[in-house]
C-alpha cells in the first residue's frame, strides 16, 4: 500500500515542478469562463459520432503542443529524442506519430551472403526497398532449379543403370548383371547423399535480414523490454556444427531492432530498465550508424560469428518516468542532449475552451479504437470533462492523465453496453466512477470501514482531545489521484516528565516535515493557551498510521485536538478539517483537497473545514453537497469558531484569538455547482412515467465553486 501521504505542498514534487514549467511556455491562456455545464449545452454536437477524428497520429495528441512542436523538428532533422513524463500522459503515440515526419529518405533491403574466405564472417549487402527480397528470392529459386536438376539428373542416371541391368540379365541370363547395376546405383545415391560433400547452392544462398516494400513508411520499432540479443541482433546457435550437417553461419544471422529501425525510429520506453552494456552498445550504434551483428552468448556457437557492420542509421526516443535519468548511462543521455531533444511531458493544461474541446474529440477517439462501446452523448462528454478537472486538482486545470480517464470511459460504455443502450449517458459515467475506482481509492474505502467498525472515530456528539483529520494515500507517479482517508488524532495532557520542562510527544511514524509542522504549531499553543505547557507533557496519537505520515497539512487539526485538552473545550465529532498553519496562525493551502472531502462525506461527516486558498480546487461530486458542508478558513480562528462545541472556556479562546480576525470572522462556504439545463428541468418537471423509469444520478459536476460569507451563513 502506498504511503500516506498528508500534504500536496510540503516538498517538491515532479508534477508541481512540471507545471511550474509549463505555466512559463503558456502565454496567458484565456480560461474558460463558464462551468461545463453551460458550456456543454452550446455544443453543436449530439454524440461522439459526430466529432470528427485528425488522420495524422500527431493530431491527436492532446495538451502537448510544446512536445509535439519539439518531435516535428527533431523529426526534419533526425535528432534524437528523451520523453520524460508520468504514466499515460502521450509518450508512446508521440513517439510513434514521429514516423509521420521523418524525412522521405529510401529505405534500404539488408542481406547477408556466405563468405568463402572467411565463413564466421557473413558479407552484408545493402539493396533498396523491395530490391533485396527479389534478390534473395531470385537466387533461392535459382539455387532450387540448379538443386533439383543435379536431383533429376542422379534420377535418369539410376534409372539406366537399372534398365541396362535388367537386360543385360535378359540377355545373358545371368542374375549377377543386376545385382551388380543395383549395387551401383547404392554408390551413386550414397555419393549424392554424402554429408561430407560440399553444401548444396540453396543452402549457400543469401538471407533477407531487413526487407521493406516500395513506398513503404519509415518503420517504427517499439523495442522496450527487449534483451541484448533481440535489440542489437544475435546469431542462432548450430547444434550440427561438425560433420558437415551445421548451417552456414550468415543464415543462421538474426537482425536485432536497432537494425530493423533503420531510416526509422526506435522506441524505447523505460530505458532505465535496459542493461548498462546494452545502453553502450546502443550508444555505439547512434554514433557510427552501424553495428554488426554477433552471438550474445558465450556458450553459443554463434559467439565465433561476428558479421560485417550492419547498417543501424534510426532516430532514437526514449521515455521514462522522472525517475529513468537514474538508471541511464550518463554517456547515453549526454549523447541525446548533444544530438537531440529533452522534453518534459506535461501534467495538465488550462481549462480553455480550446482544451475542453480537445477532450470531447479524445472521448471520440477513445470510443472509435474501442470498437465495442456505444459513442457518447454530449452530456456524457462533459462529464468526462468535469473528471478530467476532478483529476487535475487545482482550479483551471485539466488533466493530461488520459491513460486512466480513456480506463473512465472505457468503464462508462461498458455500463451502457450491460443495459443494452445505443448510447452512452451521463448515468453510465457516474456508475463507472464507482465501478472503476482504483486500487487505492478501495483500500481507502476498506480503512474507512473498519475504523467506523471499531469506532477508531467518531461522527456523532463531542469528545475533549479527539478529532478527525483528514489524509490522503499518495498514488506517487502510478495512479494519476488521491485517495483520501480518515485521520483520527487524539490528545492527553499529563505533568511534565522531566524538571527541564513539559514537551509534546507524537507517535504514529511522523515523517521530517509531520515533525516540523509539530514544532511550528507550539507557537500558537504558547501564544493563545491559558496554560504554561512548560508545565505539562502533551501526548499526540495519530490512530492507525501504520504506514507512517508525512506533510503537515494536519497542523491545524493537532493545534486543534492539543488546545482541546488543554482548555478542556469538547470538539465537534461530526466534523473533520484540514490544512496547514504557520507559526502567526494562518491557515495555508494544501494539497489532494478533493479526495479528503470526499472521503470524509463518504464517512458521514457533516462539516468539513479546509484552506480559503483549497476553495478553487475543491470539485467534489454534487451529491455529497446534499450531506455536508465545506468551510474555506483564512485563519486559527475561524477554524476554532467551527470546531469547538459552543461552552464558556470556547469563548475566552475565540477572544485571545481575535488578534488573527479584528474584522471579524472571515470563513466562507463552498456552494455546490449547477445542474445540466436539461436534466434540471426534468428533475423539476419529472413526466408521469418517471417514477418506473431509472433515474439518473445527479451531475457530478466539478465546479463552479460559489462561495458564502460567514455573515450569510
Amino acid at each position: 500500500m502506498a504511503g500516506r501521504n498528508n500534504d500536496g505542498f510540503g516538498t517538491f514534487r515532479a508534477e508541481d515542478g512540471g507545471d511550474a514549467i509549463e505555466s512559463r511556455d503558456e502565454k496567458d491562456p484565456v480560461l474558460a469562463d463558464v462551468p461545463v455545464e453551460e458550456w456543454i449545452e452550446k455544443q453543436t454536437f449530439a454524440s461522439t459520432k459526430d466529432i470528427p477524428i485528425p488522420d495524422k497520429m500527431a493530431d491527436r495528441v492532446i495538451g502537448q503542443d510544446r512536445a509535439v512542436e519539439v518531435m516535428k523538428k527533431a523529426a526534419a532533422q533526425k535528432r534524437h529524442m528523451m520523453l520524460i513524463g508520468e504514466p499515460g500522459t502521450g509518450k508512446s503515440m508521440l513517439a510513434n506519430s514521429m514516423t509521420e515526419y521523418l524525412p522521405k529518405d529510401e529505405l534500404q533491403d539488408i542481406v547477408a551472403y556466405a563468405n568463402p574466405e572467411d565463413e564466421n564472417e557473413p558479407r552484408i549487402r545493402v539493396f533498396p526497398a523491395g530490391r533485396g527480397k527479389q534478390i534473395v528470392q531470385q537466387q533461392k529459386a535459382a539455387a532450387s532449379a540448379h538443386d533439383n536438376q543435379k536431383k533429376t539428373s542422379h534420377l535418369y542416371a539410376c534409372a539406366a543403370i537399372v534398365i541396362l541391368g535388367l537386360l543385360g540379365t535378359l540377355m545373358f541370363a545371368n542374375y549377377y548383371i543386376l545385382f551388380i547395376s543395383l549395387f551401383a546405383v547404392m554408390i551413386i545415391l550414397l555419393f549424392a547423399r554424402n554429408p561430407m560433400a560440399p553444401r548444396n547452392d540453396i543452402n549457400n544462398a543469401p538471407k533477407l535480414l531487413v526487407g521493406h516494400d516500395a513506398g513503404e513508411k519509415p518503420p517504427f520499432v517499439d523495442a522496450t523490454g527487449t534483451h541484448s540479443g533481440a535489440l542489437l541482433g544475435d546469431v542462432l546457435h548450430d547444434p550440427y556444427q561438425s560433420g558437415g550437417l551445421g548451417t552456414p553461419a550468415h543464415s543462421r544471422l538474426e537482425a536485432g531492432d536497432i537494425h530493423r529501425a533503420n531510416k526509422g525510429v526506435l522506441f524505447i520506453d523505460e530505458i532505465n530498465t535496459l542493461r548498462m552494456e546494452s545502453q553502450q552498445s546502443l550508444l555505439t550504434a547512434m554514433q557510427e550508424h552501424k553495428m554488426a551483428i554477433t552471438g550474445q552468448s558465450e556458450r553459443s556457437s554463434g559467439a565465433l560469428v561476428k558479421s560485417e557492420p550492419v547498417p543501424c542509421d534510426f532516430v532514437l526516443v526514449c521515455a521514462g518516468n522522472l525517475d529513468a535519468m537514474k538508471g541511464m548511462h550518463p554517456a547515453l543521455r549526454s549523447r541525446i542532449r548533444g544530438y537531440g531533444y529533452e522534453v518534459y511531458m506535461r501534467n495538465t493544461m488550462p481549462d480553455t475552451d480550446e482544451h475542453r474541446t480537445d477532450i470531447c474529440r479524445f472521448v471520440a477517439q477513445e470510443v472509435r479504437k474501442d470498437g465495442k462501446i456505444p459513442p457518447f452523448d454530449k452530456y456524457a462528454v462533459g462529464e468526462i470533462i468535469k473528471e478530467a478537472q476532478r483529476r487535475a486538482g487545482r482550479k483551471g486545470r485539466l488533466t493530461l492523465r488520459f491513460r486512466e480517464l480513456g480506463g473512465l470511459i472505457r468503464a462508462a460504455g461498458d455500463v451502457a453496453v450491460a443495459r443494452g443502450a445505443e448510447v452512452t449517458t451521463f448515468a453510465d459515467v457516474d456508475s463507472a466512477k464507482i465501478n472503476a475506482r482504483s486500487l487505492e481509492q478501495q483500500i481507502a474505502d476498506r480503512q474507512i470501514e473498519a475504523s467506523k467498525a471499531y469506532q477508531l472515530f467518531n461522527t456523532t456528539g463531542t469528545a475533549v482531545g479527539q478529532i478527525n483529520g483528514l489524509a490522503a494515500l499518495d498514488p506517487g507517479t502510478g495512479m494519476a489521484e488521491y485517495s483520501g482517508i480518515m485521520l483520527p488524532i487524539v490528545a492527553e495532557v499529563t505533568p511534565a516528565a522531566h524538571k527541564d520542562g513539559g514537551r509534546i510527544i507524537a507517535t504514529g511514524k511522523l515523517g521530517e516535515i509531520a515533525k516540523e509542522a509539530v514544532e511550528n504549531i507550539t507557537a500558537v499553543i504558547k501564544n493563545f493557551s491559558s496554560r504554561n505547557i512548560s508545565e505539562v507533557d502533551i501526548h499526540l496519537e495519530y490512530i492507525g498510521t501504520y504506514d507512517g505520515v508525512e506533510g503537515d497539512s494536519a497542523s491545524i487539526t493537532m493545534t486543534t485536538v492539543i488546545l482541546s485538552a488543554l482548555e478542556n473545550i469538547p470538539i465537534r465529532q461530526d466534523l473533520a478539517m484540514t490544512g496547514s498553519l504557520n507559526v502567526r496562525g494562518k491557515v495555508l493551502p494544501v494539497g489532494a483537497v478533493t479526495a479528503k472531502l470526499e472521503a470524509a462525506a463518504s464517512a458521514g461527516i457533516k462539516t468539513a473545514l479546509i484552506p480559503y486558498d483549497n476553495i478553487k480546487d475543491v470539485m467534489i461530486r454534487s451529491r455529497f453537497y446534499k450531506t455536508m458542508e465545506v468551510f474555506g478558513v483564512r485563519t486559527y480562528r475561524d477554524v476554532a469558531e467551527l470546531a469547538f462545541a459552543d461552552c464558556p472556556a470556547k469563548t475566552m479562546l475565540l477572544q485571545r484569538l481575535d488578534v488573527l480576525n479584528p474584522d471579524g470572522p472571515s470563513y466562507e462556504k463552498v456552494q455546490p455547482p449547477v445542474q445540466y439545463e436539461a436534466h434540471a428541468q426534468a428533475a423539476a418537471e419529472p413526466s408521469p412515467s418517471a417514477a418506473d423509469a431509472p433515474q439518473a444520478p445527479a451531475a457530478d459536476a466539478p465546479q463552479q465553486e460559489g462561495v458564502q460569507s460567514a455573515g450569510e451563513r
